[in-house]
């Protein structure tokens, strides 16, 4: 296996062809949560070194990805075999340890290090603390970019900066406002940016504050491993002593974790510490979750996000296009800035990104950065555009009304046939319309393995060249969903 330099522009090829296969294979959510922030360091024989920003992320992906990694390098470098994946520390990865046959332990994560600002602001005293320790029981990583003054205001999200913003000043003050609070709208418009702030603002101000920054996925990770030693009494013991929890992604949060968290959101609220979560959906369709849980959810303050105006998508692109003149000397011009905010109209991620494939192909092929140049190296940005997100909440909500079932009855284990026709409907038209993967959708129906999502796929498709009828009315679902 060849070994071209970290920064060669061979490497960058191949680390750019592999992360296609691995958001191809996957879908674009799971990348974002697993991949994205992984770096290809070097290649050894027929080991593949990676780094990430975390501890917690280093284990997760070689514990539960190292084989799909692999696969995907595989086209390229046939002899890839074994994965390694290392921690950066101050934007640098640790030297190559020795080889190893299996995924190592997982471990506490650390502070995300990557990029921060010259004077990145001091992270919350637990996630520090346990981060030298080596301690179990510690947040997810806190980003040291995601800062309110790094956060780009506009009509869309005006009112959940304000709100963030409020609920910090009164955490500094020992004070509770609103709680819980649930922010929620699609992907990429912010709101994980606005809970690290809220970390951010807290610790700076009192950094002997106990606060907690929990991914859904980590959530699960900690009281499926504190199950496991025998040792949940001390998991709650440990949430329920912060002075401000902060969930993400609580559309992921599965099974008897989701049942836990409805206990330590009700300890927490009997006791006045502030909780706010985040999800991508508002509490109603969040079907995981005991009705309880949700109503307790719905009576706080429910902050959405819309999505961005065109305004506030090209202050977005502004604000990255300064940095990166700030950092390299490169100038974007005006009818550049313009041309992103106009054409790209999904989230804030794909901005972001549009500028940094614009900073790639100018360092990789020399040419000037032009609207030509844009239009080529964003055309899929920007034919995906016209295609209209449709969520697995969509289409629970079209099946149970066409269907005239209940929606928990979609995501319950009931085998009638009334039920089980319309559920896998439902989980084909997810697999068909959304680009979530089969374990991810399975999870979304219930907590369903990934196999029985493929068999219901299957069985529908099977149904579908067998009855035209019922071909026809799949179809009307989809343009339905699709509208």
């Amino acid at each position: 296996m060849s070994t071209p330099e970290a920064s060669s522009p061979d490497q960058r090829e191949l680390w750019t062809r592999v992360r296609a296969r691995l958001k191809a294979a996957v879908g674009e959510d799971v990348f974002a949560s697993w991949f994205a922030r992984l770096e290809l360091e070097e290649l050894v024989d027929d080991l593949v070194h990676l780094s990430a920003p975390t501890r917690f992320l280093c284990s997760w992906v070689q514990s539960n990805y190292a084989d799909r990694i692999l696969e995907a390098f595989r086209n390229d470098v046939p002899e890839a075999g074994r994965l390694q994946v290392t921690m950066r520390v101050n934007g640098q990865a640790r030297p190559r340890l020795a080889p190893v046959a299996e995924a190592a332990a997982p471990e506490a994560p650390a502070a995300q290090p990557s990029a921060p600002a010259p004077s990145a602001p001091a992270l919350p005293r637990l996630v520090r603390d346990n981060a030298k320790s080596g301690d179990a029981l510690s947040g997810s990583a806190i980003d040291p970019r995601m800062t309110f003054d790094s956060f780009v205001a506009g009509a869309a999200n005006e009112m959940a900066l304000g709100v963030a913003r409020q609920i910090a000043n009164a955490a500094i003050n020992n004070a509770v406002t609103f709680n819980p609070v649930y922010i929620h709208s699609t992907v990429g418009l912010g709101k994980s940016h606005l809970l690290n702030g809220i970390a951010h603002a807290v610790a700076e101000a009192d950094p002997t504050k106990n606060i907690v920054y929990l991914t859904a996925d980590h959530f699960m990770y900690h009281f499926i491993t504190a199950v496991q030693r025998q040792s949940a009494l001390g998991f709650k013991e440990w949430l329920r002593r912060v002075d401000l929890l902060l969930i993400d992604d609580m559309q992921f949060l599965q099974g008897k974790s989701a049942t836990e968290f409805g206990h330590t959101l009700g300890a927490l609220l009997t006791g006045a510490k502030q909780v706010v979560v985040a999800a991508d959906a508002p509490p109603r369709d969040l079907e995981m979750l005991d009705e309880r849980v949700r109503s307790r959810l719905s009576g706080g303050l429910v902050v959405p996000i819309s999505p961005f105006d065109h305004e506030l998508r090209r202050d977005i692109v502004q604000r990255r296009a300064d940095q990166v003149n700030a950092r390299f000397g490169m100038q974007f011009p005006s009818a550049v800035i313009d041309y992103i905010a106009r054409a790209v109209v999904s989230h804030g991620r794909d901005l972001d990104g549009a500028v940094n494939r614009l900073v790639a192909a100018n360092q990789l092929t020399g040419e000037l950065i032009t609207v030509p140049l844009a239009e080529k190296t964003l055309a899929d940005l920007i034919r995906a555009r016209d295609a209209k997100r449709v969520r697995i909440e969509d289409i629970l909500k079209i099946v149970s009304r066409h269907y005239k079932v209940p929606r928990n009855e979609l995501l319950s284990a009931r085998r009638s046939r009334d039920v089980v026709r319309p559920r896998q409907i439902a989980m084909y038209l997810a697999k068909a319309l959304t680009s979530r993967s089969l374990p991810e959708i399975g999870r979304r129906f219930g907590g369903r393995d990934h196999t029985t999502v493929l068999h219901s796929v299957r069985k529908v498709e099977q149904m579908i060249k067998d009855d035209l009828e019922l071909g026809q009315e799949i179809e009307l679902l989809k343009r339905m969903l699709e509208e």
